[in-house]
């Protein structure tokens, strides 16, 4: 009896550990931009809640500052962008991949256009593309999606990616060089385009057609996540991949108009560094695909382009090394979860 008493209070002690169990930890790289969106909606509509996760976010004032501390189990989860950095990070044993859609520019959502200074437009200086030829042009980085972005651009006009100046700076510094000239044009995300234009300084040269469906920012698991907790990075997409769909029933022609888009906004205002409610309104919002996956297509051309323009370095050189990097298996899983995605009426 004694025995048997004894083997239930194990039981019962048991039970009651795993009922009070502290919920999985998951520290996620932010950069406290729009395209964070799904990790704010999952942390405050209780996503990650629902998968038994707490999530400590950890900031950054750039991306690819990430990238080290994800490859050595510092981070569980970062942002990133299409780049060759991020290849050649792999290259060199840096345990990491791309594992969803962080933002992306579907047709209307074109959140990354080019942008010419308003007065070689109005002068009829530059018309098209080819107009481009030996201006000085900004770009985030170089050897970024922006850079692809800039040489379809240029292909557009039968020039190549040699045939500009090229400038690197930050977003937020192209609105000011456009206005005092220092940048003849740019490629830009939002909200610094809306900026520019609103400002007079700069007109949108590029429409949706330039590179329709880009894939541009990026969810990136770090390798010991992924192995060491894979049942946790399984249940982090489902919060993320549900997050995504919230984001995008607040997306409607364009513009955050949909039916989400108020309560969105007000996450966004409190939990990125853009904080006018009124320019969430007029800039044209990223894309977040409602089902996670990325565009593989999208990757492998801005892939060829950073070799063509000899960015990738090494082992990185080698055309596996995207395969190697891309792993959706994640949001494959999230998905059998979840079931298709259905938009909000």
């Amino acid at each position: 009896m004694k025995v048997a008493n004894g083997l239930a209070g194990a039981w019962m002690l048991a039970v009651c550990a795993q009922a009070f169990a502290a919920p999985a930890e998951v520290k996620v790289g932010i950069n406290g931009v729009i395209s964070d969106a799904a990790f704010f909606i999952a942390e405050r509509k209780g996503y990650f809640k629902e998968q038994d996760i707490a999530v400590k976010f950890v900031p950054f004032d750039a991306g690819p500052k990430m990238i080290a501390p994800l490859g050595a189990g510092q981070l569980d989860v970062a942002a990133g962008a299409s780049s060759a950095g991020l290849y050649n990070a792999s290259a060199r044993g840096i345990d990491i991949r791309i594992v969803a859609d962080k933002g992306s520019a579907p047709l209307q959502y074109s959140y990354m256009p080019m942008l010419v200074r308003k007065q070689l437009v109005d002068s009829g200086k530059v018309k098209t593309y080819a107009d481009l030829k030996g201006l000085k042009i900004a770009e985030a980085g170089e050897g970024g999606s922006p850079g692809s972005t800039l040489n379809e651009a240029l292909k557009k006009g039968s020039l190549t990616y040699k045939d500009v100046n090229h400038v690197y700076m930050g977003y937020p510094q192209h609105v000011l060089a456009l206005a005092n000239g220092a940048i003849d044009a740019s490629i830009t995300t939002e909200p610094s385009a809306t900026q520019a234009i609103a400002s007079g300084a700069a007109v949108r040269f590029s429409d949706d057609k330039l590179y329709p469906d880009q894939q541009i920012a990026v969810l990136l698991y770090g390798g010991d996540f992924i192995r060491k907790r894979p049942d946790v990075a399984k249940r982090f997409m489902v919060a993320y991949v549900k997050a995504a769909r919230f984001y995008n029933d607040a997306l409607k022609d364009g513009h955050f108009a949909g039916p989400n888009a108020t309560e969105v906004i007000a996450m966004l205002v409190q939990d990125t560094n853009v904080k006018d409610t009124e320019l969430y309104r007029k800039m044209t919002p990223n894309g977040i695909n409602p089902d996670g996956r990325v565009n593989l297509d999208s990757l492998k051309r801005d892939f060829e382009f950073y070799t063509q323009q000899g960015y990738l370095e090494g082992k990185a050189k080698e055309p596996a090394t995207m395969n190697a990097v891309v792993d959706q298996t994640f949001v494959e899983a999230a998905l059998k979860t979840l079931g298709p995605y259905a938009a909000a009426k």
